[in-house]
């Protein structure tokens, strides 16, 4: 056996899944950080966002040169109408140029065209950049939901069983779909919105600031009413929303369970009951959801009161400097204009609370998977196992499920040369399969070890483990595509020779021809257009088209007739044929001829030997032996 060192790249974070403090957003700044993968999108985005909102903050001072051209015109033209003794007295009382004042009269057409056109071109402008930044962070957002969906994928995948086996598909189905949405709106919508408001908010008033402080100085008071709006509202939002999607997930885990159970619903007629249950669910979501509209529901009311009191106040104020001509027309317009762009960001922090708070508890959701400490995984120099000769050993194992739980198996030790068949009989719940499992390191064990060709398996990484190692289990999984794919599931770079040459060994090539598309037949979801026998031919062929050295049969032959089991056997006689295979089976005639066999009762090894030297030593497996015998000889009668 050759072994050669390799470096686990594979990401590791830390981190367990105990459940967030309220108000924590360091999640949410996590996720922000995937922008940072895209650095031209996120730079480009804000450029054409700056360029935008420059645009949007020029009008305002456009229409003001334009309605102070039209005022002072219209007084200009209404003392240049007068007789020419009226004109020089109001000009001498006055201190006017009237020569100046006609100059400016006749150009008036000119500048008002001049100020018109400048606001097609700003608004033609604010348009074109308004449409490329909105385009570009929203295809900013879809890689980060595509970074994220993969992370999510890759953690799932590589996440031991014991995992698996606290959470329910469901929830973990919600957490990769709706939760990385939440949390793509706010970063293409929500997160752009608030930066566009603060750009808009700053900007808008250090002009207001260099036009007139003292008015300016009304209007500062609402701000900080409006940041604490704010604050509160997304304290308070953030873990009703957590919730929901928590109650959602539990909502999504009925359906599928159900979907995937329909069979099951209808053979009981448990329609009505399911429904029920199903209810149930969807009323506490939707109870929850009421909440938080009844929450928001408040918010809006309060913002618009903030943004009112202050409209009122610049309509006073201003009103009362016009009057005592310190202020324009065409300035108090602006500075009205402008006053918009500050109410603008105060009318969208609803929004902005809302994606916030939704994709702050989406965010934590998410990173409670990708933190989540794995129970199995590679050892930083894990060795990359390159060939094996097909040796097992066990070594005192004891395995427990979760820590301080009882064990499941207790001081297993035996060994099974390169070739020799070993086969596992014993009760349910005797630990059969849990043995099974420890080979491929789908847990590890609590106490002792596991040896492959005098190597721990925990001492090798789990790709090139795996790699040598075949399985058919007794209910076999099946995956959307055509009966080829699935046999070429561990070697999809296998040519049609050798898929062919692996169905023809599991006795499968026949009845797969017999289908008008032959190997290209659509095999459905989870297999459903095939035969439980049709279907554990396939998991045989794609376990030979692997050609592994150590071969795992869980009770593959427990579900089908005679018949079937007969054709099987012989493909598995095939498939076992100078392979290491440890076998579980219900029935000892499947495994008379084994090299060694394991009776294991309670989760230790009650019995071992051959089947004649169990037959004189060990009283479980006679007793086994001789029930099924009597069972035989009833079914024949």
């Amino acid at each position: 056996m050759q072994l050669a060192q390799k470096d686990d790249r594979a990401p590791k974070r830390g981190g367990g899944r105990g459940r967030p403090k309220r108000g924590d957003n360091k999640a949410l700044g996590r996720a922000i950080r995937y922008i940072k993968r895209y650095p031209k999108l996120a730079v480009t985005a804000v450029i054409t966002l700056l360029i935008a909102t420059t645009a949007q903050l020029a009008v305002p001072q456009l229409v003001q040169n334009i309605i102070d051209t039209i005022v002072t015109n219209g007084g200009n033209k209404t003392i240049l109408d007068m007789p020419p003794t009226a004109q020089q007295i109001i000009a001498q009382r006055m201190g006017l140029d009237l020569a100046a004042m006609q100059v400016e009269l006749d150009n008036a057409l000119t500048t008002l065209a001049y100020g018109a056109v400048g606001v097609v071109l700003f608004a033609i402008m604010l348009g074109l950049f308004t449409f490329t930044y909105t385009y570009l962070s929203q295809a900013l957002s879809q890689n980060i939901a595509f970074e994220l969906r993969q992370d999510l994928f890759g953690k799932i995948q590589r996440l031991s069983f014991s995992y698996h086996d606290k959470n329910r598909t469901g929830q973990l189905m919600i957490r990769a779909t709706d939760d990385v949405e939440k949390l793509r709106l706010f970063l293409g919508q929500g997160m752009l919105m608030a930066f566009q408001s603060f750009i808009l908010l700053t900007g808008t008033l250090i002009i207001l600031w260099l036009t007139n402080p003292k008015l300016t100085l009304v209007i500062l008071p609402v701000l900080p009413i409006a940041f604490f709006i704010f604050m509160g509202f997304g304290a308070i939002a953030q873990p009703l929303f957590r919730e929901a999607q928590i109650r959602l997930s539990r909502v999504n885990t009925i359906l599928q369970e159900n979907l995937a159970g329909l069979k099951v619903v209808k053979a009981f007629a448990s329609e009505p009951r399911e429904q029920a249950r199903f209810k149930v669910s969807i009323d506490s979501e939707l109870d929850q959801r009421i909440k938080i509209s009844r929450t928001f529901s408040f918010l809006f009311p309060f913002i618009f009161l903030v943004a009112n009191l202050g409209q009122a106040a610049i309509l006073y104020f201003g009103s009362a400097q016009i009057v005592n001509g310190t202020l324009t027309l065409g300035e108090w317009q602006k500075f009205s204009l402008y006053l918009t762009f500050v109410f603008i960001p105060m009318g969208q922090l609803g929004m902005i609370i809302t994606l916030m708070a939704q994709a702050s508890a989406s965010a934590t959701r998410i990173f409670e998977i990708l933190d989540t400490k794995n129970d199995v995984e590679n050892k930083p120099d894990a060795l990359e196992l390159e060939t094996v000769n097909g040796r097992v050993a066990f070594e005192n194992v004891t395995f427990r499920y979760f820590a301080g739980g009882e064990p499941v198996l207790s001081d297993i030790s035996f060994s099974a040369e390169p070739g020799q068949t070993i086969a596992l009989l014993g009760s349910t719940g005797s630990g059969k399969s849990t043995v099974i499992n420890l080979i491929p390191r789908f847990y590890d064990v609590t106490d002792g070890r596991i040896l492959i060709d005098g190597h721990d398996v925990r001492d090798v990484t789990i790709e090139s483990l795996r790699k040598h190692i075949g399985i058919v289990l007794q209910e076999t999984t099946l995956f959307s595509g055509s009966i080829r794919d699935n046999i070429a599931f561990g070697r999809p770079d296998a040519s049609d020779e050798d898929v062919i040459a692996a169905a023809q060994s599991a006795a499968a090539h026949d009845f797969i021809m017999s289908f008008p598309e032959g190997y290209d037949t659509p095999v459905g979801e989870r297999g459903s257009t095939l035969s439980g026998g049709q279907k554990q031919r396939i998991a045989i062929a794609r376990a030979l088209l692997m050609d592994p050295h150590i071969l795992i049969l869980d009770d593959s032959t427990s579900s089908v007739d005679l018949n079937t089991e007969y054709i099987i056997q012989k493909a598995l006689d095939k498939l076992m044929l100078g392979r290491t295979s440890l076998v579980i089976a219900q029935r000892i005639s499947t495994v008379l001829n084994a090299d060694k066999i394991l009776v294991l009762d309670k989760g230790s090894i009650a019995a071992m030997g051959t089947h004649e030297e169990l037959l004189e030593t060990s009283a479980i497996y006679a007793e086994i032996y001789h029930s099924q015998l009597s069972e035989d000889v009833a079914i024949d009668d």
